[in-house]
C-alpha cells in the first residue's frame, strides 16, 4: 500500500508525465526530476542550485537542454536575479511554445535574493506605437522576503 508521500509522489509524476507528452517531449528521468525540484520549491531555482540537487544523477549538459527545453515548450520562464543570474520557474499552464502567459510581477528579496512570482498582481496591459513587437515585458517588486524582514526584527 502506498504511503500519503508514496501517493502525491504518483500523482505529482502523472501530472509531469501527461505534461511532457502534450509538449510533445520524450519522459526522461531527468525531465521528470527537474519539473519535481521546481514543482516543490515557493521561490524561482537556478541552474547551480538545480545541479546541485540533482547531484550525479543528470550532468550539466544534460540539465542545460532540459532548461532550454522547457522554457523553449512554456514549461518554464525564465527570471534574472539582482545578481544576473537566470532563475526558473514553472509557468502557469495557459502557456505553450508560442506564448508565455506569465504576466505577472516578480518579487525578489534584497537580503537572500529569492525570487517569488507574484501570480495574483498581473502586469497592465503595453500598448505600442504602431510598427513595434512585443516580445516580452518584466516588472520586478524589490525588498525583504518575510523570512528575512522577521529576520532582521
Amino acid at each position: 500500500m502506498l504511503t500519503a508521500t508514496g501517493r502525491e509522489q504518483g500523482i505529482a509524476d502523472e501530472k509531469f508525465v501527461r505534461l511532457l507528452r502534450q509538449n510533445k517531449l520524450k519522459v526522461t528521468q531527468p525531465r521528470l526530476s527537474v519539473l519535481q525540484i521546481v514543482s516543490d520549491k515557493d521561490t524561482a531555482i537556478s541552474q547551480p542550485e538545480l545541479e546541485k540537487l540533482l547531484g550525479d544523477a543528470v550532468d550539466r549538459v544534460t540539465l542545460y537542454r532540459v532548461l532550454a527545453t522547457f522554457e523553449e515548450k512554456g514549461i518554464l520562464h525564465k527570471i534574472f536575479d539582482l545578481h544576473g543570474t537566470a532563475t526558473y520557474a514553472l509557468c502557469s499552464t495557459d502557456c505553450d511554445e508560442h506564448h508565455h502567459h506569465d504576466e505577472h510581477v516578480h518579487f525578489i528579496c534584497s537580503a537572500c535574493n529569492s525570487i517569488y512570482c507574484l501570480d495574483e498582481i498581473k502586469l497592465p496591459k503595453i500598448s505600442l506605437p504602431e510598427g513595434y513587437q512585443l516580445t516580452s515585458v518584466g516588472i520586478n517588486a524589490v525588498g525583504l522576503c518575510a523570512q528575512c524582514k522577521s529576520a532582521s526584527k
